[in-house]
């Protein structure tokens, strides 16, 4: 068993998920993998079964019964990593947009330099952004910098989906009070990191859009971001 878990959550991503889980699996430090799957229809989480032969007690799925949103999935995937006393858990999407090779230095933020959250940030030199129309480019960037002047959060990537937590993060964060499920979600879980007075430090990576498969993103999770940011801050949000 490795220290550290990558949690995976999946929606339609046969095309994807097996070369996902071989990269991870082919890294010099070990991880184990969670696969969290909202009942695929295309099959995904049957691969990922037949996976499972080669990669025991490594690979591990767990199958909800519908979807129903990011954040959601990933709530499941941290209370399954806590229960089995992983001490990193990291956050990743199964298309590739996130580089397997810097689940590494996301892991050393946390487990070398005493990072207790770390980012994989497009924002924190420039923009890093591969492949995206420039409308979600833009959409993007001032996304992020429209939840930092509200929130006055000091990250520069607050939307970005590729993060490594400590175990005493996600034990400290009351999991059943995370309010947003899509978008939102890696916000309310940065800021409320930020507002327990976690060092959070972010690690520059180039973001890929997928190249196979279909995006989950639409304008009700966009608009869930821009009005709950306000929200979030006027409320507080319980910790």
């Amino acid at each position: 068993m490795s220290d550290a878990l990558v949690i995976i959550p999946t929606y339609n991503e046969k095309e994807n998920i097996k070369n996902i889980i071989n990269a991870v699996f082919s890294l010099k430090k070990s991880f184990d993998i969670l696969v969290v799957d909202d009942n695929s229809p295309d099959g995904t989480a049957a691969i990922v079964e037949e996976l499972q032969a080669e990669y025991p007690n490594r690979l591990f799925l767990e199958k909800r019964k519908g979807k129903t949103g990011l954040g959601t999935a990933y709530i499941h995937g941290f209370k399954w990593a806590l229960k089995n006393k992983y001490d990193y858990i990291i956050e990743m999407d199964a298309d590739f947009s996130h580089n397997p090779q810097d689940l590494i230095r996301l892991y050393r933020a946390c487990h070398d330099y005493g990072a207790d959250v770390s980012i994989g940030s497009r924002y924190s030199k420039g923009v890093n952004v591969v492949n995206w129309p420039m409308n979600r480019v833009l959409m993007s960037y001032f996304a992020t910098k429209y939840v930092r002047f509200i929130t006055r959060i000091p990250i520069h990537d607050t939307t970005a989906g590729f993060v490594c937590y400590k175990r005493k993060v996600l034990e400290t964060i009351n999991l059943d009070k995370i309010k947003f499920v899509g978008y939102a979600f890696q916000i309310e879980m940065k800021f409320k990191a930020w507002k327990h007075g976690f060092n959070i430090k972010e690690v520059s990576v180039i973001f890929t859009d997928r190249a196979l498969g279909k995006s989950k993103m639409d304008s009700s999770i966009i608009g869930e971001a821009i009005f709950g940011v306000i929200k979030m801050k006027i409320k507080g949000l319980p910790k």
